[in-house]
């Protein structure tokens, strides 16, 4: 999947992209509610060779990377995670780096993956699982037409303890009528 909007050129991971993906994601308090922080770029490198090589494969992770058009740099990453009986469904992830924050740039690039997977693979359900502490993240799916489904108690393990889950969700006909 190659997809671009105004600002963005979205694509599959690749293993050049490994010392940019380190830079963002092994920043800690920036990713505080990521379910996966590197240590190290052998990890990263290790993450970048699990993506498979094609997308929309059943039951898969398939990482995509978002680059600024101009700087032409790697500036954050969707993760989309493809599941469901009929494998109509999806999860999504974003992580932006620090400094493009607070710009919609998780909005426009989500946004862009998130038509692509109604209008072209025809998705039936589109998610999002979020810390609910992560008020910056259950405001931008929201804002996308998500709505809040379930706030599940202590149902995820993370960092060694038990944390909340919030879902939210848009079905392919909502997303119709939201654009």
């Amino acid at each position: 999947m190659h997809i671009e909007s105004e600002r963005l050129a979205i694509r599959p991971i690749m293993a050049e992209d490994s010392q940019a993906v380190f830079g963002y994601r092994s920043d800690k308090e920036t990713n505080r509610y990521q379910g996966w922080i590197p240590d190290s770029l052998a990890e990263v490198d290790a993450f970048i060779a699990k993506n498979p090589g094609t997308f929309n494969l059943p039951e898969s992770w398939f990482q995509l990377v978002m680059t600024d058009k101009i700087a032409n740099a790697v500036i954050g990453d969707i993760g989309v995670h493809f599941f469901g009986t009929e494998h109509l469904q999806v999860e999504l992830g974003c992580t932006i780096k620090k400094e493009f924050q607070q710009q919609g740039y998780a909005k426009e690039g989500l946004k862009t993956v998130i038509e692509a997977l109604f209008r072209q693979y025809h998705k039936h359900r589109i998610m999002a699982s979020v810390a609910p502490e992560n008020k910056a993240s259950m405001q931008l799916f929201t804002s996308l037409g998500f709505r809040k489904e379930a706030h599940f108690v202590k149902s995820y393990f993370h960092n060694g303890q038990w944390e909340d889950d919030v879902v939210f969700a848009i079905l392919a006909e909502e997303w119709d009528s939201t654009q």
